[in-house]
């Protein structure tokens, strides 16, 4: 009886093992498309271009893979990665047959996330969006053709070339429009900003050194400021919109009372981010001319205000700081002048304004 069981057994033996494969390689690709992951791709990918709010475009594309209740999310990079097209509609919908598409403001690179519900996209990013927590895929693709820089009006000031940006911004939480013609040069050399306005908005003025300094002493000869409203703000910065990974490499010399009119101080000192405690420094900055330094060196960032044009011995000394945590290191950040509007409900800005800057000076 044994002996024909075991016959039995090696002749269904060859067929049983055929068949226990065959269950196999069917079960792992039935697993397999069951698990597999989801992916973005790209129907149609916007150009290359410096962001800002006068363009937009369309960005669309495919998800595969995408469960139910899962969304689209779109950043485009332009300095920071800015969540498209507006913070208050960041999530957009797959279409039945797994499409999307969206308008866009213009970025040098886009990001398409697929997240699940529950997510809330940050309005920017300083670093590139990954993959994680209610983040299920990111998909990063370049814009198309080479990359195509927003117009500047050039500018000659304290020997160096400038660039005045002609394009708005998101700055102090408003969008603040920039004209090209509210920055000049006058007979004697000294730089003229204004915020003036036209059609009924505020226009600002923002410039921009034409190359990279680094390490150094940066000197800037302020005139009168403290006739300036609340809400407007006159700083000079370091900045580099590549350099997310540093904080921008922002170092930051300020006048402004942020919109708030009972603030006895109006001038400040900052590395970024201005909110960790210890890397911002206020200060009252009088009438008069005030001559304004940084000096920028590894893991130090030393800053000084004196009375007067020049940062002679002996000049009165408004205020002083001197930074040692948090210090950028360089790349290709550049100095930048800006004069502007911030958001205030309670005290707006009234009238045209304008200030006049002496020099500026680098010291390497």
């Amino acid at each position: 009886m044994k002996l024909q069981i075991n016959k039995a057994f090696h002749k269904l033996a060859p067929k049983l093992f055929l068949l226990s494969v065959l269950g196999f390689v069917l079960g792992g690709c039935h697993s397999g498309q069951g698990n597999a992951a989801p992916k973005i791709a790209f129907s149609k990918i916007p150009p290359a271009a410096q962001g800002g709010r006068e363009k937009v475009d369309t960005i669309s594309g495919s998800v595969s893979g995408a469960r139910p209740g899962q969304q689209i999310v779109i950043y485009a990079k332009s300095g920071p990665w800015w969540v498209q097209p507006w913070p208050d509609k960041p999530l957009i919908p797959i279409q039945a047959n797994s499409t999307w598409s969206t308008s866009t403001h213009l970025g040098f690179e886009y990001a398409a996330l697929l997240v699940e519900p529950g997510y809330h996209p940050a309005p920017t990013l300083d670093l590139a969006p990954t993959q994680g927590g209610l983040v299920v895929t990111v998909e990063i693709v370049k814009g198309v053709g080479s990359a195509v820089l927003a117009p500047t009006v050039p500018l000659h000031f304290s020997g160096y070339d400038w660039q005045v940006r002609t394009i708005a911004a998101d700055i102090g939480g408003v969008n603040n429009l920039f004209d090209g013609d509210n920055a000049w040069t006058d007979a004697s050399g000294a730089l003229h900003m204004r915020i003036k306005k036209k059609a009924g908005k505020w226009t600002c003025s923002h410039v921009m050194l034409g190359r990279s300094l680094g390490y150094g002493t940066y000197v800037l000869v302020v005139h009168d400021i403290s006739h300036l409203e609340p809400a407007a703000v006159f700083s000079m910065i370091t900045f580099d919109q590549d350099g997310g990974d540093q904080h921008y490499r922002e170092l930051d010399v300020e006048m402004s009372r942020w919109g708030k009119a009972s603030d006895k101080t109006n001038a400040q000192f900052s590395i970024q981010p201005f909110y960790v405690p210890g890397n911002l420094h206020r200060f009252t900055a009088p009438a008069g001319a005030l001559s304004h330094s940084l000096h920028w060196e590894s893991g130090r960032a030393s800053f000084k205000t004196v009375q007067g044009s020049s940062l002679r011995a002996g000049a009165p000394v408004v205020a002083e700081h001197v930074f040692t945590a948090g210090i950028p290191s360089p790349g290709t950040e550049a100095v930048m002048l800006m004069f502007y509007v911030v958001a205030s409900e309670k005290t707006p800005l009234q009238n045209d304004a304008e200030v006049v800057i002496e020099k500026f000076e680098y010291l390497p």
